[in-house]
């Protein structure tokens, strides 16, 4: 496996490139070029033939990166396709979404620049798409057994389609109006456009899964309802309870969630409607929270026209280069650019928000001081009080957990001292027959641990329908923390 040389011949990491800001800007599809096939190839053959591919233990599922590098390189790309599917339902999301742990555990990043893991599995999917291989993969046979997945983001998804594969009939309820949890109005079109959803929504129904959306179960599906219909239940509603900023002046007209803004300018793209009634459109404005979320947020504001935009984070600047409490093969702090932050806006580290200023009940700026770490927590550093103007506030600051929904009040669900629904080892909460996966468990986390706790819970379930499995069984690790 692998070319014995390729590391030592090509040392240089190549990465497609973006689109230039000027032409981005101007739409809402996604941001990179197309990446010739040569030089992906090249890519794929720096991967080593090394001993213990540590890149296995940077991936949550468990991805057989080598394999599929070394298929790549030698042009093999349907049994790259089938290789990268046997352990992850959809790399056509997470070659998209995910921030790649793969890559900072490679070996060959101990002395130079890593494989390009990620972008090589997107390759092998896309291809996999325009070759007609993604068809659907229907059960042999089906076992008379029926499971309910409550929720719609990946981990639902992903249990879902294991189950539906198993031969037991799955349907899967989204409250919502449209399939897809946060990768629908969650995750802009730039970053991944929602035809990429579609596409293997259409697989998954060809497959046998029914979808119903616009339930809210607990609430328009009683939870007697759920129990005398299905034979299980798998609890994939996420962690959205986003946190909140209880500062003076929180009250004022103009201060959202970002899951109150974002969501709009995806049906806006959807041709839902034609203006979002939450825009940044000619105005200055402040996004609390340095993360992936507040990231979209930035980029979206851009497209929407917004005047100017600061992005506070109360965390120190990142280093640029991998901090020592980061050692290989761990995933590193570092500083890291999206492609939100190269179009604009200004990023202010190690500054908290004390309160928000406002006039005839709207928001016309904020109050906030330079931090620095003490202990385990932030003291302010004096004299460094300053205001900043603002017409629009977008609150980025991550999830609490799972609402404590009439579902999970009327199933009797324990929870953890995070507030995440508690489960054992096997994704089983304290429930006979209901499991959970994803975020509702684990609480706010990466798009390929969901898919990972999805299939893990699937093997479960089906384990506990049948009496065995011959799904993936779980990866224990996944669960933590338990009850």
């Amino acid at each position: 496996m692998a070319d014995p040389r390729g590391f030592l011949t090509n040392t240089q990491r190549i990465l497609p490139l973006r689109r230039p800001v000027s032409e981005r800007l101007g739409d809402w599809n996604e941001v990179y070029q197309d990446f010739a096939e040569d030089t992906l190839r090249q890519q794929a053959g720096r991967c080593m033939d090394c001993g213990i591919p540590f890149c296995h233990n940077g991936c949550p599922l468990g991805n057989l990166i080598p394999e599929w590098n070394d298929l790549v390189r030698t042009g093999r790309w349907r049994e790259a396709f089938d290789r990268l599917h046997a352990t992850n339902n959809f790399p056509d999301f997470t070659g998209r979404l995910c921030p790649a742990p793969c890559e900072p555990a490679c070996v060959l990043g101990i002395n130079q620049p890593p494989v390009t893991i990620k972008q090589v599995e997107y390759e092998i999917v896309e291809r996999g798409f325009q070759e007609g291989w993604a068809e659907p993969i229907r059960p042999s046979v089906l076992t008379g057994k029926s499971v309910a997945v409550v929720g719609s983001g990946p981990a639902g998804l992903a249990a879902a389609q294991q189950l539906t594969r198993a031969g037991h009939t799955v349907t899967v309820f989204e409250r919502d109006d449209r399939i897809g949890g946060l990768l629908r109005y969650g995750i802009p079109e730039f970053k991944m456009e929602k035809r990429i959803l579609d596409r293997r929504l259409e697989q998954m129904v060809g497959e046998g899964t029914t979808f119903q959306t616009g339930v809210n179960v607990g609430v328009d599906l009683t939870v007697e309802q759920l129990r005398a219909d299905f034979d299980a239940v798998v609890l994939a509603g996420g962690a959205t309870a986003w946190r909140d900023l209880p500062v003076p002046g929180r009250e004022l007209d103009g201060i959202h969630q970002a899951m109150e803004y974002l969501p709009w300018a995806n049906r806006v793209q959807a041709g839902d409607l034609a203006e979002p009634p939450i825009t940044a459109h000619g105005k200055k404005v402040v996004i609390i929270g340095g993360g992936d979320t507040g990231a979209d947020c930035l980029g979206t504001v851009h497209r929407q026209g917004g005047t100017c935009v600061h992005q506070f984070e109360i965390m120190p600047r990142p280093p640029e280069i991998r901090d020592p409490s980061t050692p290989w093969p761990t995933y590193p702090l570092i500083m890291r650019t999206t492609s939100a932050h190269e179009e604009g806006g200004e990023r202010v580290f190690s500054v908290n928000t004390e309160a928000f200023t406002g006039r005839d009940g709207r928001v016309t700026g904020l109050r906030a001081h330079e931090v620095r770490r003490r202990g385990g927590g932030f003291e302010k550093v004096d004299g460094t009080d300053f205001e900043l103007e603002a017409d629009l506030v977008l609150l980025a600051m991550g999830f609490v957990g799972p609402e404590r929904s009439p579902l999970l009040a009327d199933l009797g669900v324990e929870f953890t001292e995070r507030g995440t629904v508690a489960r054992d080892a096997e994704y089983a909460t304290a429930v006979p027959g209901v499991y959970v996966a994803g975020d509702m468990g684990r609480g706010q986390s990466l798009i390929v641990w969901a898919i990972a706790e999805g299939r893990s819970a699937a093997a479960s379930v089906d384990r506990y329908l049948m009496g065995r499995t011959a799904l993936p069984l779980p990866i224990v690790s996944t669960a933590a923390p338990i009850r």
